[in-house]
C-alpha cells in the first residue's frame, strides 16, 4: 500500500445512487475513505442529510488504509495489517493513530476492534459505525470505489504533528440495577432483565409506559456497563415484536447495568474540548464519530443546535454513528475522536 500525505474523508446519506456515488468519490484526491451515516458532523454544525466531505493535506502526515472484507475472517486479515503496520512505524520513527469504519450492521465491531488493538499494541484507535438514518437496513463503507458491506476500513495515519484521542461522555452511572437473565448475545439481543420481559423491566425502572419507548426515551435512559473503573453506554437500538430490547453492542446473560443519568451536555462537552486544548493546544481539525443517541437526546432537549454550534467552533468533523469504536471497545451514546494539533 502507498503512503500518502494526504486523506478525505466522505460522509454521506445512504438515499445516492450507488454507481453515481461512487464515480464522483473516484474523483476526489485520494485516499478516500467515507461510508454511510445517520447524519453528519460538520464546520456548520449537525446536518442530517447530504453529503460531506473533509481533505487533510500535509507533508508532516500520511495515511495508508486497509480494507477488512469479509469480517468473518478477520485474523488473516489483520496478521497481514499489522505486519505491514509495523513495518511502516519501524521506518517512519513517526507516531501513529488509527481510523476505524465499520458496517453498521454487521454486529461486528466489538471483533475487529479488539483484534486490530491488540495486534498493533501501541496504535490508539478511534473510529464509528456507518448508519443509514434509523432505518436499520443497509449500511456501507466506501473503499477504492465501492461501497462494501460486511466490511470496515482501517486507516493508518503517521504524523509529526500533535494530537490526542479522546472518549466523552455525559452520563453517570446511578443505583437502579438491572440484571441481563436471559439473552442472544450473537444477535445483541436482550429477552429478559431481572427475571421478567426486558422490555417489561426497562420501562418500569425509567417511569415509561411500554408503548411510549422509542430512540428518545433510550437516549435519556441509557443502560451502563462498569468496566474497570469505567462506565460504558450499552445502547439501546430497539424493541422486537416478542419484548426482547435490541442493542447496538455485545452484550451477555449475567451481566449486571446500570441506568444512566444525565448531566449538563454542554458544559461536559465544554470541558472535553478544553482538555484536549490543554493537551494539544488549538486543534486544526477533530476527526469526530457522535452517536446517533446523543444527537437525538440533544433534539429532545432543544439543545442540538448550541452543542452543533459548540462543536463546528472547536473544528469537529465527522458523523452519527451507529456506534463508536474507542481502542479495543465498541461503545455507544459516546462521542470519540482525534484531535490534531497544527
Amino acid at each position: 500500500m502507498t503512503e500518502s500525505p494526504q486523506l478525505t474523508q466522505v460522509f454521506f446519506a445512504d438515499s445516492y445512487d450507488h454507481n453515481e456515488l461512487c464515480q464522483t468519490l473516484s474523483k476526489l484526491p485520494g485516499p478516500v475513505i467515507g461510508c454511510s451515516s445517520a447524519g453528519q458532523l460538520t464546520l456548520n454544525g449537525f446536518q442530517k442529510d447530504g453529503i460531506s466531505a473533509m481533505r487533510l493535506h500535509s507533508h508532516h502526515f500520511k495515511a495508508v488504509p486497509y480494507l477488512i472484507h469479509p469480517l468473518d475472517n478477520l485474523a488473516d486479515q489483520i496478521e497481514v495489517i499489522a505486519a505491514d503496520v509495523h513495518d511502516r512505524l519501524q521506518y517512519s520513527k513517526q507516531q501513529a493513530f488509527g481510523l476505524l469504519l465499520v458496517d453498521g450492521l454487521s454486529a461486528r465491531e466489538e471483533a475487529v476492534s479488539a483484534s486490530l488493538y491488540r495486534a498493533l499494541g501501541d496504535v490508539p484507535i478511534v473510529g464509528g459505525s456507518a448508519g443509514d438514518k434509523l432505518r436499520f437496513q443497509n449500511t456501507y463503507v466506501y473503499y477504492d470505489g465501492q461501497l462494501l458491506q460486511d466490511c470496515a476500513v482501517f486507516t493508518l495515519c503517521m504524523t509529526s504533528l500533535p494530537f490526542t484521542v479522546f472518549k466523552h461522555q455525559h452520563f453517570q452511572s446511578t443505583e437502579k440495577r438491572l440484571v441481563i437473565t436471559e439473552a442472544i448475545p450473537e444477535r445483541r439481543l436482550v429477552q429478559e432483565i431481572n427475571g421478567e420481559a426486558a422490555v417489561k423491566a426497562y420501562a418500569d425502572c425509567v417511569g415509561v409506559e411500554v408503548d411510549a419507548l422509542n430512540a428518545s426515551v433510550f437516549s435519556r435512559y441509557p443502560l451502563m456497563l462498569r468496566i474497570g473503573n469505567d462506565y460504558f453506554v450499552r445502547g439501546i437500538a430497539g424493541v422486537e415484536e416478542d419484548g426482547s430490547l435490541k442493542f447496538y453492542c455485545a452484550i451477555d446473560k449475567g451481566l449486571v447495568l446500570t441506568i444512566g443519568e444525565g448531566t449538563a451536555a454542554e458544559e461536559a462537552l465544554e470541558q472535553c474540548l478544553r482538555n484536549v486544548r490543554e493537551e494539544i493546544g488549538e486543534p486544526v481539525i477533530i476527526f469526530g464519530c457522535d452517536c446517533i443517541l446523543r444527537r437525538l437526546e440533544m433534539e429532545e432537549r432543544h439543545i442540538d443546535k448550541a452543542i452543533g454550534s459548540l462543536m463546528a467552533e472547536n473544528h469537529v468533523f465527522g458523523f452519527s454513528t451507529y456506534g463508536e469504536q474507542y481502542n479495543s471497545l465498541h461503545v455507544n451514546q459516546t462521542f470519540t475522536g482525534v484531535a490534531l494539533g497544527g
